[in-house]
């Protein structure tokens, strides 16, 4: 697992933004609650306008006065000295929805990503929901079928912003059907783990490497160290993927796990 300074919040998409808002009340009050300083990126969305003021209307219910959205399109805004200095000042940094291959070709290897690791670093809150969820691994999910059985050739990955080392992040999970897609994701790469988000859920990750479920639906873990054999090397593209002996935890609010030790934790 990589250093881990700062707060993961990662976020399975469609959170609850009308009522008890629970998981984006978290994301206030690790920033600092009355005294958070957010930043919305909407690199992701090509509806920044409208996407960027929904966020700021409901971070303001909740309480936070600074928010400052961020709407970075081009490389070469990423790379202004101007938007580093900002995201410096910043105790949360919020990731909309979209398009993760967005966020990634944007702002990888720039003066931005540089910032927001240091953010990260410093103990700055990372929080990122739907494609914002898939950019937190270092390798992300870009496309691959949903409602389907796990096949071969079907998954593209690419790498991703490296905030959490070791899994592959997978979001709108069981509203999407997309079960078999993460399985083949592990089953490429059983060293990983694979972390399903249903949507309206989110897990926190601590920097001991530890997260906890947040929200009203579930989180689901496939651990690929315990299988025993698959197909997915010798199949043919498209061919049903056959894996034997993989692990796979389901939990709710009130259970956690142990990215190192790759246990369930309850949590009171």
């Amino acid at each position: 697992m990589g250093e881990t300074k700062g707060n993961l919040i990662i976020i399975g998409g469609a959170e609850d933004k009308k009522g008890e808002k629970k998981i984006l009340e978290e994301i206030v009050t690790i920033a600092g609650d009355h005294d958070a300083h957010l930043i919305v990126f909407t690199t992701a969305t090509q509806e920044p306008g409208a996407i960027g003021d929904e966020y700021k209307k409901v971070f303001s219910r909740l309480g936070v006065k600074q928010i400052d959205i961020m709407d970075i399109n081009t490389r070469d805004e990423a790379n202004m000295e101007e938007h580093a200095e900002q995201i410096s000042q910043a105790s949360g940094i919020f990731f909309t929805g979209g398009d993760q291959l967005r966020i990634t070709s944007i702002l990888a290897g720039t003066r931005t990503y540089e910032a927001l690791h240091d953010a990260f670093q410093g103990g700055a809150v990372i929080a990122g929901t739907s494609a914002g969820a898939s950019v937190m691994s270092n390798t992300m999910i870009v496309e691959g079928n949903n409602n389907d059985p796990a096949r071969k050739c079907t998954l593209k990955m690419a790498p991703g912003f490296n905030f959490l080392d070791g899994v592959i992040i997978d979001q709108h999970f069981d509203q999407r059907g997309r079960f078999g897609r993460l399985l083949c994701g592990v089953a490429e790469n059983p060293g990983i783990l694979g972390i399903g988000i249903d949507e309206d859920t989110a897990i926190r990750v601590y920097a001991d490497d530890h997260f906890k479920v947040i929200g009203n639906n579930a989180v689901t873990v496939i651990d690929g160290k315990s299988i025993k054999s698959s197909n997915v090397s010798e199949s043919k593209p498209d061919e049903i993927l056959t894996i034997t002996n993989v692990t796979v935890h389901v939990l709710s609010q009130g259970y956690g796990f142990d990215l190192k030790k790759r246990e369930v934790m309850r949590l009171h």
